[in-house]
């Protein structure tokens, strides 16, 4: 419960145009120090969250092993991880490309989700809770790669869970 509520707070942060990415270029040590803030972390250890349950607990387990394996003693980057995770993942998805669309970006989107008779819609705009126009800037560009999950009426015990990646403005 603690945790959801530095989410909500780190979000309401995220969600003013004046956020920042979790990760980004740095020239100075001064830009490194302002980049290691609770949004980073939070934001960080959701995306993390939200990956795990994409991939399931037993293939990002195996990926966090491939990556302390391959990087014990060592330094990394945050690319090593993901490249860890793809290996596990044999090229059935590109975790490298779908997790830059959230740490190079800074917010969130706001997916819509419409339903019609039994075809379902669903669409991304980033969200934003304040705009400031002195730090307005446009991101009409912003595009995330959104896991999505659901479940249907046909779920039985043995499978419920099916699972979507959003990839595209708006998708079906």
């Amino acid at each position: 419960e603690d945790f959801l509520n530095l989410i909500f707070k780190a979000m309401m942060k995220d969600s003013l145009n004046s956020s920042h990415p979790v990760s980004s270029a740095v020239q100075s040590s001064e830009q490194i120090e302002e980049m290691f803030d609770a949004l980073s972390y939070i934001k960080g250890a959701s995306l993390l969250l939200m990956l795990k349950h994409y991939l399931t607990k037993d293939v990002f387990q195996a990926g966090i092993e491939v990556y302390l394996h391959n990087h014990s003693y060592g330094s990394a980057q945050s690319d090593d991880l993901w490249d860890s995770m793809n290996e596990i993942t044999n090229g059935t998805l590109d975790v490298k490309k779908l997790m830059k669309t959230w740490i190079l970006h800074k917010g969130f989107p706001l997916v819509t989700v419409v339903r019609k008779g039994k075809i379902i819609s669903v669409q991304q705009e980033k969200f934003l809770y304040c705009m400031e126009p002195e730090n307005w800037t446009s991101d009409a560009s912003y595009l995330w790669h959104i896991p999505l999950t659901y479940i249907t009426s046909s779920c039985n015990l043995t499978h419920c869970t099916n699972a979507y990646l959003l990839d595209q403005k708006s998708g079906m």
